[in-house]
């Protein structure tokens, strides 16, 4: 990353600053599998990300109004950031088409064979955001796969453009009338799409610039179909963007690559990753120490341990001796394994703990890096 570029180091939202750049959990129905708030704030989770598509479903949006907002609903005092959930409805349809549609309005879609149709407008989206009173709003935008053909992608730049001044005017509409400014405005990013075409990404970008956001998502899965992060195209979305506004990858959560989108020069990442690998017995161990500051996070810095294999029955160390968190400071991980082979529920807890306070670890590392 070059030492030239000057990145935000926080923001500031209506419940308490965000530092930067920070990996946030997917907090997908309202709340973290297996984990508590209270678990959540003692990993050092600064913010949640929740999902809009997935909320306004279960536990539907009128519930999630009648006990609160998602803050008081879920017992979660800092900043939540809610995805409109573009890249979900588009999931859904590219499995089965019969299933949904877009048009110039929004999305219409069902969950499923003969349930009830649903239609989500750019408006609804930010409306339904802004009534759980997130933190931080996305802009409805009409995700692709990078491979998709340049028609389609440019299809896509079209209506993401057309919806994003759509839900900027419904956005301003509602915060003006209810007078959220100054620190109760919550902020509100657009998406930037274009699948594998620069010149794509630049007018989605320059469009949306010119609409004026908060801060910007890159739209689209990040990765080509090996799985390899796609760098050059990310960069160049970077490059779009004036420093001084936060960008978020949505759904970079593999630690390797969050590290390198850091220094890409992103901000904000997201993903179920770690707590999903977590519930699999799938452990993350750092290799390096953390509070040294001296720390880089290059080479081998860090392993994957799988706490079902045999060969951790009698082990009585922790995961990782750099980690602080409760299962790497009370247990062993033999002791992990056992919960994992009896089935026990505190496996889960206690692997999703580890899994989220070593993702906290390494953004200090690299907020550390990025500010010498």
């Amino acid at each position: 990353m070059s030492k030239l570029q000057v990145y935000p180091t926080y923001i500031d939202l209506p419940h308490g600053r965000l530092e930067l750049p920070e990996f946030l959990p997917d907090a997908t129905k309202g709340y973290v599998r297996s984990l508590d708030s209270q678990d959540l704030e003692t990993c050092q989770i600064q913010a949640l990300v929740m999902n809009t598509y997935h909320l306004m479903q279960t536990p539907g949006s009128s519930t999630v109004t009648a006990l609160g907002g998602l803050h008081q609903m879920s017992g979660w005092k800092r900043p939540i950031i809610t995805d409109s959930g573009g890249f979900q409805i588009y999931s859904l349809i590219r499995q089965n088409p019969k299933l949904g549609s877009l048009s110039s309005k929004g999305a219409t879609f069902r969950t499923g064979e003969g349930d009830k149709k649903i239609n989500l407008t750019p408006e609804k989206s930010i409306q339904l955001q802004l009534s759980y009173e997130s933190d931080v709003v996305i802009c409805l935008d009409d995700c692709t796969h990078v491979d998709d053909p340049y028609k389609v992608q440019a299809e896509s730049v079209s209506r993401t453009i057309a919806w994003a001044k759509r839900a900027k005017s419904e956005y301003l509409r509602i915060t003006a009338e209810k007078g959220l400014d100054g620190d109760r405005r919550p902020l509100i990013f657009g998406v930037i799409q274009g699948g594998g075409y620069h010149d794509l990404r630049r007018n989605c970008a320059e469009e949306l610039l010119e609409i004026g956001f908060d801060g910007f998502g890159y739209g689209g899965w990040p990765l080509d179909n090996q799985g390899k992060l796609l760098s050059d195209m990310l960069a160049h979305v970077r490059s779009l963007v004036p420093t001084s506004l936060p960008l978020h990858t949505l759904g970079v959560a593999h630690p390797a690559n969050v590290v390198e989108c850091a220094r890409i020069g992103y901000n904000i990442f997201d993903g179920a990753m770690p707590t999903r690998d977590a519930r699999h017995a799938r452990l993350y161990s750092l290799q390096i120490d953390p509070a040294d500051p001296s720390t880089r996070l290059t080479g081998d810095w860090f392993s994957f341990i799988y706490a079902i294999d045999d060969k951790h029955i009698k082990k009585d160390l922790p995961v990782s001796p750099f980690c602080d968190c409760l299962l790497c400071t009370r247990y062993s991980l033999g002791y992990l394994r056992h919960l994992f082979r009896s089935n026990d529920s505190l496996a889960l807890r206690l692997a999703t703990i580890h899994n989220l306070r070593f993702m906290t670890q390494v953004m200090g590392v690299v907020r550390g890096d990025r500010r010498q």
